[in-house]
């Protein structure tokens, strides 16, 4: 009997946020097993939603603001101020860099990770500065840019210069000309606050898998901007390491240099500890006990493949699932290669019935996820009945549910 059943999933990029993702799933459980429990626990990875997912978990406010976007021009963003029941705790606030910074807020048509900026990620970090907060939380994930986190030291007042002592302009592809870091007129309160980033720990600056030929490809960049930003980031490593990074500190392959175009190698060199996203944004959501209370857990990304396990929501699901031998359902928009190789999930599905084009499938999310979910668990709940009849009718009586391998359905 299913009676419990949590659905934990992470948003689907430029379609559905994680929370619309979970009350889609929902509706799909309901129309099966109507009186079910459903758990809905939607997760943030540091990406689109994580500023308003943890001002809602602790009782904080979101605090709205232009700032630079992108392509540099003004957006409507915002970053929170979390709640305490400590009247002692100085407080902390999230930027949130896909708000200012996010792919999504890059016109398709203007997507060259080259040019783009995070200047507006050092915008919301001196606004968060004004409140006076005393820690700064930044969630790394959905970026859209790939210029190492300049653009935000820009903001917070360093001067990137060229050989003849001028500005660099923004983009990533502009690192290339990097001589030398002028830091004089940094923020001088960044000294007196707590720098945290929750990031993708497998995420690395530089070398052959460097964020540049991971990602780069994700966010418009050809084979030959590939080069050109990977270049650009092995000097903007080589600079920040002499100019400005704490010694001893490894801007080319420490964990979660890469992170946001490597966003996450500029906040280290000005002092920001780089933490496993998961380990920090999960801490609020109480997520082990609630997957251990359900007979089945449902999670889903937009796609499900041989970058899942590297640090993605459903393969954190699967791992703290299986801690507790729950059975892990998996729904996807795409399935690609590797799909079936995710450790701890059970089962898995795309959730396209027919082949569609991207614009459709994007329009349609929440009802493709819907109605996907509710042909998964009659696929479930099938193989159960099936197994009890078998079970029943063998002198051995009913067996324990046992899983190897992931399945697909």
């Amino acid at each position: 009997m299913l009676n419990r059943v949590a659905v934990a999933p992470s948003g689907f990029k430029e379609s559905l946020s994680a929370e619309a993702a979970a009350e889609a799933i929902a509706a799909g459980v309901r129309r099966v097993v109507p009186d079910a429990e459903v758990d809905l626990i939607p997760l943030v990875d540091g990406g689109e939603g994580t500023a308003a997912a943890l001002a809602a978990s602790t009782g904080g406010r979101l605090v709205a603001l232009p700032a630079t976007g992108p392509i540099g021009e003004p957006v409507g963003t915002h970053f929170a101020l979390l709640g305490t029941g400590d009247t002692e705790d100085p407080g902390t606030a999230v930027v949130e860099m896909a708000a200012v910074a996010g792919l999504s807020l890059v016109p398709r048509g203007l997507r060259d990770p080259g040019a783009t900026t995070t200047y507006g990620v050092g915008e919301l970090m001196r606004a968060a500065l004004d409140t006076g907060v005393r820690r700064i939380l930044v969630g790394c994930g959905d970026s859209g840019t790939s210029d190492g986190g300049a653009g935000a030291l820009q903001a917070l007042g360093a001067r990137l210069l060229d050989a003849d002592g001028y500005e660099l302009p923004p983009g990533g592809r502009e690192l290339t000309r990097l001589s030398r870091i002028d830091p004089a007129a940094l923020d001088p309160r960044l000294k007196d606050v707590e720098l945290l980033v929750a990031c993708n720990p497998f995420n690395v600056l530089c070398g052959q898998r460097g964020v540049v030929r991971v990602f780069g490809p994700q966010k418009g960049a050809t084979p030959a901007q590939v080069e050109e930003l990977s270049a650009a980031l092995e000097n903007w490593a080589d600079v920040l390491t002499r100019d400005l990074a704490p010694v001893g500190t490894d801007l080319r392959h420490g964990p979660g240099t890469g992170a946001s175009g490597g966003l996450g190698a500029g906040l280290a060199a000005l002092g920001a500890r780089l933490l496993p996203r998961f380990d920090v944004l999960l801490a609020h959501l109480d997520l082990d006990a609630r997957l251990a209370r359900a007979d089945l857990v449902i999670t889903a990304e937009g796609a499900l493949d041989h970058q899942t396990p590297r640090g993605k929501v459903p393969a954190e699901v699967a791992r703290r699932a299986k801690l507790h031998a729950r059975p892990v359902l998996a729904l996807a928009g795409t399935l690609g290669e590797g799909a079936h190789e995710v450790p701890g999930v059970d089962a898995y599905t795309g959730i396209l019935p027919a082949p569609m084009a991207l614009a459709e499938a994007i329009f349609r999310a929440s009802e493709l996820l819907t109605d996907a979910t509710e042909r998964a668990l009659r696929m479930v709940l099938l193989g159960a009945r099936v197994t009890e009849a078998r079970s029943y009718a063998s002198p051995g009586g009913p067996p324990r549910f046992t899983s190897s391998s992931s399945t697909t359905v």
